[in-house]
């Protein structure tokens, strides 16, 4: 139960990424989320929304594991896995605030499948 609860966690978080990504970007709260000045937003952001869709599908896979219950364990495993090593990469190379984020909670949630 506790997985379940994490893994829709990182399902809403990167819902919510993908509206800022998508939607927001070159808004008062995508700008502000992200840094970023009018100029900066709007010369990014097609590249913002491409990345925006791969958040949305982070998220599909994640509920379509849920949704298989007890079968979708190697679904799960796999989305968590990705977001976790998306979340590192983006520390690494952009803000460490991205692997508190990010990769955490997938990794909080990969735990809590595993130990459960």
């Amino acid at each position: 139960m506790l997985a379940n609860i994490l893994i829709v966690l990182v399902a809403l978080l990167h819902l919510y990424f993908l509206v800022l990504e998508m939607v927001l970007w070159d808004k008062p709260q995508g700008m502000k989320a992200f840094n970023l000045t009018p100029e900066k937003a709007e010369m990014t952001k097609s590249m913002a929304a491409n990345q925006g869709l791969y958040n949305g599908f982070l998220a599909a896979g994640l509920l379509w594991g849920l949704n298989l219950g007890a079968e979708g364990l190697h679904i799960k495993v796999f989305f968590l896995a990705c977001v976790a090593v998306a979340g590192v990469f983006g520390a690494m190379t952009v803000s460490r605030k991205i692997f508190y984020i990010q990769a955490l909670p997938a990794l909080l949630a990969l735990a809590a499948l595993w130990l459960l």
